[in-house]
């Protein structure tokens, strides 16, 4: 622990000089981007500086990204325990996802301030006095634009909450057993599980740009609940739809673009999807079952089968979850994804029709992680523990994977170069149009070979003699620059 907390200063040691002395400090030249990467003690250390971006991280204790150009940091300790980040005015900081201070804004609303105790402490402070709250559950508090909500008010919850969505508020007495709901044109209530009512009349609203919509009406009303349901939807509308539900007896659904029938709910039920033109028939549903009709065509058996296709889409799958596939095929995109065991493995494919470009990812955890990008460049990782779970997370990819990663080849199609790396750059080999490079020893001894000849390198001092007098091909420099401070208080920025 001690010497990790050092390992930063190996950097800066020297900082205008490509050094290449054993597992000590090893510089190298990035493969996928234009930019350089100096380690240290293998695993245990790494900046990598592509563009104004840096990176510095001591795997898996603590990581740091800066980039100014687009104001943006990234700062990860033993991830995911404790992070923060920051996009321009907007800054996030979390411990376990349970602790969290928070800053954003604008010119409109000004700068907001958010500290969070999940789920007992919520609090904001604005500069717009009026977006104020502070809620300590469950004795009192307000919350606004959290939890789904545009607004909710409680006073020892669960025995009171007032609720605000969409210009819908919900008062809730004895949550979730008694409640009232009124807005525009709309009147419900319930006492849940016994019985309960709710309308909707058709009305007319007019959205940003001055233009009116009809929003259709709406009823639903229960008894007993679950066992005795009517809904009345779509009134005033195109698509007036009709349920009624006596379960487990029955459940009938009308509509001019679909019906439903349930018989001794849920053994036997039937569809007539006239809008999508299938018909579906389930026995019992949705365990086995068939369709028929340009729409979709499907045969069911669970667990053992499952094959159900359309124009565009395919999915099929045996012996759930041991085998699945989902298929994409439409005039501007192909997209193909194939698991077995959720996530044991994994085959995913994406093509762009119009460009021929494409993307393909395949994982077999926890030994292989590869994939290919749309412009054509590769990485392959083994081992790959994290990564087939958190697909794309960079978080993951910068603070673990340099600790597993046994062996990692990348290549380049647009510079022609590739590299593979064995235990952590033990060995390494860099190709590209110019020639070969081959390490070993974290980069304490080398050998390059071009076309004129090969040459042997110990340190910065040669051991063997180039076949034909060449120049000594440039070695990339990569510096050091000092680690400025790292804020870790709330608003690092003071804003």
């Amino acid at each position: 622990m001690v010497l990790m907390l050092f390992l930063p200063f190996f950097g800066s040691a020297v900082r205008a000089a490509t050094i290449s002395a054993g597992p000590l400090i090893h510089d190298f030249d990035l493969t996928l981007e234009s930019g350089t990467r100096r380690e240290v003690l293998g695993p245990l250390y790494y900046r990598q500086v592509v563009e104004r971006r840096e990176t510095v991280a001591v795997p898996p204790l603590f990581s740091w990204l800066d980039d100014p150009g687009l104001e943006y940091r990234e700062v990860d300790l033993l991830y995911p325990a404790l992070t923060y980040d920051r996009f321009g005015r907007e800054s996030r900081i979390q411990l376990f996802q349970l602790l969290s201070w928070s800053q954003s804004g604008d010119v409109e609303s000004g700068d907001r301030r958010k500290t969070t105790l999940f789920p007992f402490y919520f609090q904001q402070r604005s500069t717009n006095q009026t977006e104020n709250y502070t809620a300590l559950v469950p004795f009192h508090g307000t919350l606004r634009n959290r939890l789904f909500k545009d607004e909710i008010r409680f006073t020892l919850f669960p025995l009171y909450a007032r609720t605000l969505r969409k210009g819908v508020t919900t008062r809730n007495y004895l949550y979730p057993f008694f409640h009232l709901r009124e807005g525009d044109s709309l009147r419900g209530w319930q006492l849940w599980p016994l019985v309960g009512d709710e309308v909707r009349r058709p009305h007319v609203v007019t959205d940003g740009f001055g233009d009116e919509t009809v929003v259709p009406g709406q009823r639903i009303s229960f008894l007993a609940w679950p066992f005795f349901l009517r809904k009345h939807d779509g009134i005033g509308g195109t698509n007036e739809l009709r349920e009624t539900s006596v379960l487990p007896l029955f459940s009938i659904t009308r509509s001019p673009a679909r019906d439903i029938t349930s018989v001794v709910w849920p053994f036997f039920r039937r569809t007539d999807d006239r809008e999508k033109d299938y018909r579906e028939w389930g026995f019992p549903w949705p365990l086995w079952g068939v369709a028929r009709g340009p729409g979709k065509h499907m045969n069911r058996a669970w667990p053992f089968f499952s094959v159900a296709a359309n124009e565009t889409l395919r999915s099929e799958w045996y012996f759930w979850p041991v085998w699945k596939r989902n298929t994409a095929d439409t005039e501007s995109l192909y997209r193909r994804n194939t698991r077995v065991g959720f996530f044991l493995y994994q085959d995913l494919v994406e093509r762009d029709r119009k460009t021929g470009e494409e993307m393909h990812r395949m994982d077999l955890w926890p030994f292989v992680h590869r994939r290919r990008q749309l412009d054509g460049r590769e990485h392959l990782q083994v081992l790959a523990v994290l990564e087939p779970l958190l697909p794309n997370n960079k978080s993951v990819e910068r603070n673990w994977s340099p600790l597993w990663s046994l062996w990692r080849t990348e290549k380049n199609p647009g510079t022609g170069r590739r590299s593979d790396s064995l235990l952590w750059n033990l060995w390494r080999r860099e190709t590209s149009a110019e020639g070969r490079q081959d390490s070993f020893f974290f980069g304490l001894l080398s050998r390059r070979k071009t076309a004129d000849g090969s040459r042997w390198s110990w340190f910065d001092s040669v051991r063997g003699k180039a076949s034909a007098a060449a120049p000594a091909a440039p070695q990339p420099q990569i510096g050091f620059v000092p680690l400025r401070p790292i804020p870790f208080g709330p608003f690092p920025d003071g804003r």
